[in-house]
């Protein structure tokens, strides 16, 4: 195979001779298809994946499998690629970011602009020592029960400052008095923080203010706490190096008093489904069906990010969406490209990692042979002799096994700047050329790289915001920090908070990945094709199943110089050891 003039270089150092092909891929969304594997190994597209048991594991080889135009067979090889697993499959749980709601998707673009507008009055205002308390501005009328409890929850986190009050169906936002009462206590900063601490409810989760040496300020802050929220949360101070903080914790079953039975039963439906999407990116479906069902998109969860330029499916479960309306809504998505399948009631959402991989079905089209022999052959010595090297091609993938590097997608294929340029800026914590990487425009004049040329022109995020097209959700998610926090470092390293961990931790492991590509070429360079000693080979108990890791310790092996000589451990253990541990 030979890879595109435009995508990122790929080590070219393999464990065969073959002289290989010509062929091209992705020439339509129809040419790969991308099917998740669930952690009992059955493909999610199946009726036999729909009562899986949602038993967590960490890595699992995954089946791949290879069409071409003329022969259409399945394998299965041993590999992990493009699976986002957290560390032992945990992943914390954190109060979402500021920013990390597109009101534009769930209130329309004039509207938000509007209260985007009643905001900075509201700031101008208390800057000048005016009273706003009386100022109000509508929000729409929204008959909807759970579009309404949407738009309160967004609205509440985006600012933490405004009250919003419901007059059936009416919505409106105005200055919340308990705010402004302990802003002239703290900081508006750490007013911002705890009012999302406290709408957030996230259980034993604490929020603790800046140290306050000053006793009496300290019990001014505690009555008003105590006063306005004592039911639902407690306040100690506690001493460090000689400096006094203030710690709050939610009570326990600490509940807003406004909340119904009703409301708590709501909140604990779980809803899953098999999604089918083409061309579109997993966050871009999730803005789309969240907006539709009157949910954030955080209320969504899935096991790993799948392609946009594919027909893919992926489990998902959503929350506070019964199964009934959920199935309402499919007619909708389909209009979007989206189609919903094997619809069920489940008890919990869905964990990032949980699954065993990726089963791909991927059509080569144009396929000739290429070589020193092949300059003037007939039609029917081509055809033959493609035949063969086809054969040959995967006879010695099903007995070598392959090279199993990053492709260019892992780096971002045919952008200017690549993903892992981005990652690299992250890990130096160099918040504001990350940001500037991230916003570099491709080549031509669609509306997102127009957006983007401008902010990286004016650094205006406000008028790049204005141009952003609203599918895309990450670029908008960035430029609505930017706009509000500024574009100096402090700023941008706010718009990298606003932005979902899944898609933020993606840009890093792109540079993990890019690291591994240099490193696997290196060893096959330098060391060859056999396990050596000194190489670490992860022994498998189980037919295509890892232990736990909690567990696995003991079978991470030292290959010594007799097992070397031996031939004790093939090269395919040493590569899947360092590829698990670089996924995890």
């Amino acid at each position: 195979m030979k890879q595109d003039s435009d995508a990122v270089d790929v080590p070219a150092c393999f464990i065969s001779n073959h002289e290989g092909f010509f062929g091209s891929i992705k020439n339509f969304i129809r040419d790969f298809v991308v099917t998740e594997i669930d952690v009992n190994g059955q493909q999610v597209n199946t009726a036999a994946a729909t009562h899986a048991s949602q038993t967590p594991h960490c890595a699992f080889p995954l089946k791949t499998s290879a069409n071409s135009t003329e022969w259409k067979e399945h394998y299965n090889f041993q590999v992990i690629q493009d699976t986002d697993v957290s560390a032992d499959c945990r992943v914390d749980v954190t109060v979402p970011s500021p920013g990390s709601f597109d009101l534009s998707m769930i209130l329309g673009q004039s509207v938000s602009e509007e209260l985007e507008q009643f905001v900075v009055s509201l700031r101008d205002e208390k800057e000048e020592d005016e009273h706003p308390a009386n100022k109000e501005l509508s929000l729409g009328y929204f008959a909807d029960k759970h579009q309404r409890a949407n738009v309160h929850r967004a609205v509440r986190h985006r600012f933490p400052f405004l009250m919003t009050v419901t007059i059936q169906p009416e919505i409106r936002v105005r200055e919340d008095p308990d705010y402004r009462e302990l802003s002239q206590l703290v900081t508006e900063e750490e007013a911002e923080d705890f009012f999302r601490f406290i709408d957030a409810k996230v259980r034993d989760s604490s929020y603790t203010f800046q140290p306050d040496d000053n006793k009496e300020h300290r019990t001014a802050v505690h009555h008003f706490l105590s006063r306005r929220f004592g039911k639902l949360v407690e306040t100690k101070s506690f001493s460090e190096e000689e400096r006094t903080a203030i710690t709050v914790r939610l009570r326990e079953r600490g509940r807003p008093k406004k909340r119904t039975a009703e409301d708590r039963k709501e909140e604990e439906v779980y809803t899953a489904f098999t999604l089918r999407k083409e061309n579109l990116e997993t966050l871009e479906a999730i803005s789309y069906m969240a907006a539709a069902l009157g949910v954030l998109p955080s209320d969504f969860t899935y096991a790993g990010i799948k392609d946009k330029r594919a027909i893919t499916y992926q489990s998902m479960v959503v929350k506070k969406v019964s199964a009934q309306r959920l199935k309402e809504k499919t007619v909708e998505f389909e209009k979007r490209g989206m189609r919903l399948s094997h619809v069920h009631s489940v008890s919990e959402p869905l964990r990032l990692g949980r699954l065993q991989g990726n089963h791909f079905d991927l059509v080569v089209r144009h396929l000739r042979p290429h070589g020193a022999g092949d300059t003037h052959p007939s039609g029917a010595d081509t055809h033959t002799r493609l035949a063969a090297l086809v054969k040959e091609a995967v006879e010695n993938v099903k007995a070598k096994g392959f090279v199993n590097y990053y492709g260019p997608q892992r780096f971002g294929s045919g952008q200017t700047i690549q993903s892992d340029k981005v990652g690299l800026a992250l890990l130096k914590e160099d918040m504001v050329n990350a940001v500037r990487l991230f916003f570099t425009p491709e080549d031509g004049n669609d509306p997102q790289s127009q957006a983007k040329r401008h902010f990286l022109q004016t650094d205006n995020a406000k008028e790049s915001l204005a141009l952003m097209p609203l599918s895309k959700a990450r670029e908008r998610l960035m430029l609505r920090a930017l706009n509000r926090y500024g574009t100096g470092p402090d700023g941008c390293a706010q718009a990298w908070l606003s932005l979902p961990h899944s898609m933020r931790v993606f840009y890093p492991h792109a540079y993990c990945s890019r690291v591994w590509n240099e490193a696997v070429a290196h060893r096959l360079a330098t060391l060859g094709h056999i396990a050596r000693q000194g190489d670490l080979v992860w022994i498998q108990t189980g037919q295509n199943k890892l232990e736990d890791r909690e567990e696995s310790s003991t079978q991470i092996h030292v290959v010594t110089h007799q097992e070397e000589q031996e031939g004790i451990y093939s090269l395919g253990q040493v590569g899947y050891y360092y590829r698990c541990q670089e996924t995890q």
